[in-house]
C-alpha cells in the first residue's frame, strides 16, 4: 500500500474531486425553492423566500430585507416598518417610499449546476 503521507494526499484529492463533481441541487435547496418566488418590476428582480412568520427578500441592489408576518384577511401581509409586502399566491404588491409596486412573480426555478 502507499506510505502514510501519500494516503493523506490521495484522500484529500478524492475529497476535492468529489466537491467538484457536477450534480443537481441539494435537498435543502429543493425545499427552499418550493417556498421561493422570483419577482420582477421592469428591469428589477426581487427574490422572495417565505419562512415561518417572515419573508426574506433579495433586492435588486443585492441587499437583504426581512419582513415580518402580520394578520391579513386573505392572502398574506408582511411588514418591517419601512416596507410592506402583500398579496395572494403570485399576485404580489410591494409598498415602499410611499408608492406601490405591482410585481410580476413566478415560482423560483433552481439553476442546474454545470
Amino acid at each position: 500500500m502507499f506510505p502514510r503521507p501519500y494516503r493523506v494526499l490521495f484522500a484529500l484529492g478524492a475529497l476535492a474531486l468529489a466537491a467538484c463533481q457536477t450534480g443537481g441541487p441539494t435537498a435543502k435547496e429543493i425545499e427552499e425553492a418550493k417556498h421561493t418566488i422570483d419577482c420582477h418590476h421592469g428591469d428589477e428582480r426581487i427574490v422572495i423566500r417565505f419562512a415561518e412568520g417572515e419573508v426574506r427578500m433579495l433586492m435588486p441592489d443585492e441587499s437583504r430585507v426581512i419582513l415580518y408576518q402580520i394578520p391579513a384577511g386573505s392572502g398574506f401581509r408582511y411588514m418591517n416598518g419601512s416596507m410592506e409586502l402583500r398579496g395572494k399566491g403570485l399576485d404580489v404588491e410591494l409598498l415602499r417610499n410611499q408608492s406601490a409596486l405591482r410585481l410580476a412573480c413566478k415560482p423560483y426555478q433552481l439553476e442546474t449546476k454545470k
